[in-house]
Order: structure tokens, then C-alpha cells, then sequence
């Protein structure tokens, strides 16, 4: 049944006053400090290590992990899971080695950080190229991919999915970094009950289709016997997904480029922890490295249960299209239509909460670098504070209006989640390897820097479509792999034009680095320690 009931209606309207009134209660208790532009962009030194990984993942989690992941979990299996999985390595890797330099340097956008490193013209080229990415790839993908699945799942109309999302979004992201990151607590923890509840009741179904009640480790098993195929992380040559995950590239490839790149060099994200001390920051990304490892649980399982309840019979009807192909991003909105009233309000409100999150954070993020890193520089050099402040909200309208005008133009895609990933991929190698080099060799030029950042689109253009273009005579390399080969040619230019370029005065500005900033606490070492090994028990097991 696509649409909501009253119980739903309830519980989504709980869930609306409840964020609203303590975003409200957030606001107004440091009302007269949103006048300073750090603290309306960063909630600069206000926000606790909880709410930094809550609101790290809240904004990380979007319509296409509950529909995209789900739907590739229907497709290849617990193997989509390595985005997730790696990524929580990943944040242990930036938590040592990133945020100590971020935080020593008093860098606060990553625009920023390449001025400060590089030259201003380095800085601009990036901060523009992150504006029109975040605006029309990040915020319209979120808002369309939303606004469908909203849609799908409750009968209201695609465009007043788009209009009501934006609006939340928009007031939520109003109120400046502390508020999004207090409600983002909120979010989380709505977005993991609605996400376990859904799991929840897939196990169910399975348990009693196979004649075993309502069991769900029960059900468990059985997807695991009936689908045991889908429960392999690394894949051989042979299987019909390598191209999406190419075996041991997930561990030792591209993989790590993407998600160094996207939780390290990410404004949207790294914006989270640069109001905070070390402390603070390093905590809440171990927080949300812990999170991390739960999120397959609520987006991949419940896909890989629809796998096996349309394997055998059931839901033929609502995961084909007209012409009656395979759509596997119809399986969580299929199985939520399942749920009964009120824990369908509760799943539908987790739907919600980690799309309004994700707006939110990509909103503040396109605010944050237009206001300080365009209009601060460019246009008004003078700016006070309030106007800074005014720019910023200004900003997050106007990114929203525009997104939502686009949306539409967006065609349906076969595993959303992929296709992001993969064109999201054709930037990751340049842009990590201007921060890599630019944090860990002073040598680096901004020469260099120009080059890396032009070159990374056309070089993974060429690599992308070279094979159609002969006929087949060029490999056609997994995209993973397309970002290694891509990475490793732009590190070596870099390094070639570094050593034969002349550095210029402003390549001096290296970066405050030294060994004494990399040491741990014992406390974030034994986290570290117990998410590695949970990370090396889950690929020996499921391998």
C-alpha cells in the first residue's frame, strides 16, 4: 500500500516537533553568538565528540544508501557493504593523520587549506568546481533520489516531496552547524530504529515464507543458505559484479583513494570536526567509525532479503518496470510499503531524517565556501560578521531553489548508488592527490597542484570511454581501478613538475607539520584497535 495511514502520520509529526523544538532550543540558547561566522559555519568549539559522529553520519546517509545500497545489496550481495566497512577504517586513518593538520594550521574550508598551501588561484578554480558539484551532483541526486523514494512510499507527489524536503532542510540548515549537528543525534537515532525496524521485519517475512514463524535469526540463516552467493565481499573475474567491486581492489585500490578522498578532503564532511579540538574531533570520528560498521545492517540486508523472497516467488510485480526488467532500487521501497501503521511512520521518518540530514550538511558546506572563500575574498573584503552570517543563509535558499529546479531533469537510475560512485570517482584521484602531497611533501608546487586538478576529469574521461572508442582494443578497467591508474599518473606528474619547476615565494607556505602531532590517546587506540578487528573477523568470515 503506497501511502501512509493516520498512526503514520502521527509518529511522522513526533518525529518533525521533536527535531524542530530542540533545533528551536539550540538556536536560541546561543542566539547572539550565530552572528559570528565560525561559529554559524562550524559551531566552532560547541559541539561534543557524540554530536560530531552522529552528525558525520547523519549527513553521510542519504536516500541513496536506503534505496541505492539497498537496491545493490538486491543486486551483488553484503559485498556493497566495503563502502561502509572501509570507510571506517578510513576515518581512523583522518582522525590520526588529517585533523591534526587541519586543526594545527586553523584551517577551516578546504578552499582555504589549498590558498594556504598552494596560491589563491589553485584555491578559487577548487572552491568553484565544489560549488557546482555539491549544488548540481550532491544536493539535486539527494533531493531527486528523495523526493522518489518519499514518494513511493507515502503516495504524496514527487513535487511536493521536493518542495516539503527542501523546506525542512532549509530550516534546519538555517540555524548554522550547531543546530544541524544537535539534531543530527536526533536524526541518527531515528534513521538506525526506522533502518533496524525494516530489517526487522524482513527477517520476518523470510522466517515465515520458508515455514519457521516470525524468527529472525531464523531468517538470517535462510537468506544466508538460499542466497549464499551474495554473501562473498571479494569477488574473482569471473563473477558478474567485478566490474562494480574488482576483487582486492576494494582493500587495496581505489577503494582507499574514494574514501580518503570523500571523508579527508570533504568539506560537507571534515566540516564537522574544524570547530573542535583534537580530542573532540578524534573521538567523534572513532564514534562514527563504530556507526559505521551498523549501517549494512539497515540498508544492505533488507535489500538482499527481497533478493531472495522475489527468488522465490514473492513481490514479481512491484520490483519490475513496464517492460519488465529488474529494478532493484525498488526493493526497499517495496518493503516498507509492507510495514504495518505506525512502524511504517517510524521507517518513513527514518527515510526522512537521513535525507533532510544530508541537505542540511550539503547545504551548510556550499554556504560555508561561497561566503568565505568567494565572498569574503572576491567581493567584500570588509564584511562583518552579520554579513557574513546573512550570505551564508542567503546561500543555502538559493543552493536549495537551484537544486530543486534541477531535480527533475534527473532520469531514474539502475543502482543509484553505484552510478554516484563512479562518476563521484572521476574527481577523487586529483583532489586527494593535491592534499596528500600538499600535507606530507613541502616540495609540492602549486603548478603542480593547477595540473592535478584539471587533469583528473578528462584522464578518468578518457580511461572511462577509450574501450567504445576502440572498439574494444583498450581495456575496459572496473572504475575502481580507473581511480588507482588515474591516482598513480597524476601523483607522478605532480612529482615530475614539482622537481622541475622553480618554487615561487608563496611555495613556501608548507603546512605546520611535525611527528608529535600523530600521537593517540590510549583510549582512541584500543577504539581503533577493536574496530580493525571487527573489520579483519567480517572479511575472514564472509571473504
Amino acid at each position: 500500500m503506497n501511502r501512509l495511514l493516520t498512526a503514520d502520520y502521527i509518529v511522522f509529526a513526533i518525529y518533525f516537533v521533536i527535531v524542530a523544538t530542540y533545533g528551536y532550543f539550540i538556536y536560541q540558547t546561543k542566539k547572539a553568538k550565530t552572528l559570528n561566522s565560525k561559529d554559524f559555519f562550524l559551531a566552532e568549539g560547541s559541539l561534543t565528540w557524540w554530536a560530531i559522529g552522529a552528525s558525520l553520519i547523519a549527513s553521510n546517509i542519504s536516500a541513496e544508501h536506503f534505496i541505492g545500497m539497498s537496491g545493490s545489496g538486491f543486486a551483488l550481495g553484503l559485498a556493497i557493504s566495503t563502502y561502509e566497512w572501509m570507510a571506517a577504517a578510513t576515518l581512523i586513518i583522518v582522525a590520526i593523520f588529517f585533523i591534526p593538520v587541519y586543526l594545527k594550521n586553523k584551517i577551516y574550508t578546504m578552499p582555504q587549506f589549498l590558498s594556504q598551501r598552494y596560491n589563491d588561484t589553485v584555491s578559487t578554480i577548487m572552491a568553484i568546481f565544489w560549488l557546482l558539484v555539491y549544488v548540481f551532483v550532491n544536493l539535486t541526486s539527494i533531493i531527486y533520489l528523495g523526493a522518489l523514494a518519499v514518494s513511493s512510499i507515502s503516495g504524496i507527489s514527487f513535487e511536493w516531496c521536493m518542495v516539503g524536503l527542501g523546506i525542512f532542510s532549509i530550516i534546519v540548515t538555517l540555524g548554522g552547524m550547531k543546530v544541524i549537528g544537535y539534531t543530527d543525534v536526533i536524526q541518527v537515532l531515528v534513521l538506525i530504529m526506522g533502518g533496524l525496524v525494516t530489517t526487522y521485519l524482513a527477517l520476518n517475512l523470510v522466517s515465515e515464507r520458508f515455514g519457521y514463524g516470525k524468527d529472525i535469526l531464523k531468517g538470517l540463516s535462510v537468506i544466508h543458505e538460499k542466497a549464499s552467493s551474495h554473501f562473498h565481499m571479494i569477488f574473482d573475474k569471473s563473477h558478474p559484479y567485478y566490474k562494480d567491486l574488482p576483487g582486492l581492489s576494494v582493500l587495496i585500490g581505489g577503494m582507499w583513494i574514494n574514501n580518503l578522498n570523500y571523508w579527508g578532503c570533504n568539506q560537507y564532511i571534515t566540516q564537522r570536526a574544524l570547530g573542535a579540538d583534537l580530542k573532540t574531533a578524534r573521538s567523534g570520528l572513532l564514534f562514527a567509525a563504530f556507526l559505521k560498521l551498523l549501517v549494512p545492517l539497515i540498508v544492505v540486508i533488507p535489500g538482499i532479503t527481497m533478493f531472495v523472497m522475489h527468488q522465490n516467488g514473492m513481490f514479481q510485480k512491484e520490483m519490475v518496470d513496464a517492460a519488465g526488467v529488474i529494478k532493484p532500487d525498488q526493493a526497499y521501497p517495496t518493503l516498507m510499503n509492507l510495514l504495518p501503521p505506525g512502524l511504517k511512520g517510524l521507517a518513513f521518518a527514518a527515510l526522512t531524517a537521513a535525507i533532510v540530514a544530508s541537505l542540511a550538511g550539503k547545504a551548510n558546506s556550499i554556504s560555508t565556501i561561497f561566503s568565505l572563500d568567494i565572498y569574503h575574498k572576491y567581493f567584500k573584503k570588509d564584511a562583518t560578521e552579520k554579513q557574513l552570517v546573512t550570505t551564508g543563509r542567503l546561500t543555502v535558499v538559493v543552493a536549495m531553489l537551484l537544486a530543486t529546479i534541477v531535480a527533475p531533469a534527473l532520469k531514474s537510475l539502475d543502482q543509484a548508488y553505484q552510478f554516484i560512485q563512479e562518476y563521484v570517482g572521476f574527481i577523487s584521484p586529483g583532489v586527494f592527490a593535491i592534499f596528500l602531497l600538499g600535507f606530507f611533501w613541502k616540495r609540492t608546487t602549486s603548478a603542480a597542484a593547477l595540473t592535478s586538478a584539471l587533469l583528473t576529469i578528462p584522464l578518468s574521461a578518457v580511461l572511462k570511454f577509450l574501450p567504445v572508442w576502440t572498439n574494444g582494443a583498450f581495456p575496459d578497467y572496473p572504475f575502481l581501478d580507473r581511480m588507482t591508474i588515474v591516482f598513480a599518473i597524476l601523483i607522478a606528474l605532480v612529482i615530475i613538475i614539482s622537481l622541475l619547476s622553480s618554487p615561487g615565494k608563496e611555495e613556501h607556505k608548507a603546512l605546520i607539520v611535525d611527528k608529535s602531532m600523530f600521537k593517540s590517546s590510549p583510549g582512541f587506540i584500543f577504539g581503533s584497535v577493536i574496530i580493525m578487528g571487527i573489520l579483519t573477523a567480517l572479511y575472514t568470515i564472509f571473504w
